[in-house]
């Protein structure tokens, strides 16, 4: 599933064309995806323009004319794509192979400075789409109890000892709840972790003092990487102009099982925790 660098470069790629144009015509190929569509959907977007382009998480917001949200998730296999002849691609990332078409499940057409078509493909259909109140959005079932954003002024080595504070449960799991911090998934969980030489197994309630001052900064650090990067390409993911990102060429300990550890050599170990694969050096992560 698309993480926050991922979701924060689909948005960066999308920006450009949808900040401030109107929905001019909404095509839905279908009444679903992973959820039903909401009740009267493309009309309630037809006319609107997009005040601005946001994230939360791994959800991409557009905040509306209408006093609504347009609130949309990836999934696994989501993707959009930008067809636009002002819009450049960045030129850096190898390009990604093309969506068959039966898998365009919704396509806006956007009228503005920049005119363009929207699509978005979802071969798993697992991503959806919502609407909800501007003034609601935070307590909308979403966003109702998510952490604080990693790389905003909420973020802080205090708030993180703060809700790790006598929780028994391995950081790695703690990391991965939304309530403790938004955004983040198994990849760059992994990732920071390795940074900040802190076992995946460890306690979450004793990873406070310097190991939190670090774990903080590693987990902005990682994400600021890998944003630079334009993400991870695994399986599915790629930016709205249709590229691939580089970051997967960068992991120190994610899916390098058996590898040899970038600082002591040590194999790469792999574990499965709650369901899910960990990689961590059992030398330097303590």
């Amino acid at each position: 599933m698309p993480e926050l660098p991922e979701v924060e470069t689909v948005r960066r790629g999308l920006a450009p064309v949808m900040e401030g144009a109107v929905f001019r015509r909404v095509e839905l190929r279908r009444p679903d995806l992973r959820f039903p569509l909401p009740a009267g959907f493309a009309n309630r977007l037809i006319g609107a323009s997009i005040e601005a382009l946001d994230r939360r998480g791994k959800y991409l917001t557009a905040r509306l004319s209408t006093g609504e949200i347009l609130v949309m998730h990836l999934g696994m296999s989501g993707r959009f794509t930008v067809t636009a002849d002002s819009i450049k691609k960045p030129g850096r990332f190898h390009a990604a192979q093309n969506c068959a078409q039966k898998h365009d499940h919704v396509i806006f057409h956007m009228a503005g400075a920049h005119p363009a078509v929207i699509t978005y493909n979802d071969p798993r259909r697992f991503g959806f789409m919502d609407l909800a109140a501007v003034a609601d959005l935070e307590k909308c079932k979403h966003f109702k109890g998510m952490g604080p954003e990693p790389l905003s002024n909420q973020f802080s080595a205090a708030s993180l000892n703060a809700a790790l504070k006598g929780k028994s449960t391995p950081i790695k799991a703690a990391l991965l709840d939304q309530r403790i911090v938004a955004g983040l998934g198994n990849i760059y969980v992994c990732e920071a972790l390795y940074r900040s030489r802190i076992s995946p197994r460890r306690k979450a309630g004793s990873v406070a003092g310097k190991r939190g001052e670090r774990l903080c900064v590693e987990i902005v650090s990682v994400l600021r990487d890998a944003i630079e990067a334009g993400g991870s390409s695994l399986r599915d993911f790629a930016s709205a102009e249709g590229e691939l990102g580089y970051f997967q060429h960068r992991f120190d300990v994610y899916d390098r099982e058996g590898e040899a550890c970038r600082q002591c050599a040590n194999p790469i170990s792999r574990v499965v925790q709650a369901g899910r694969s960990t990689f961590f050096c059992s030398r330097c992560q303590r």
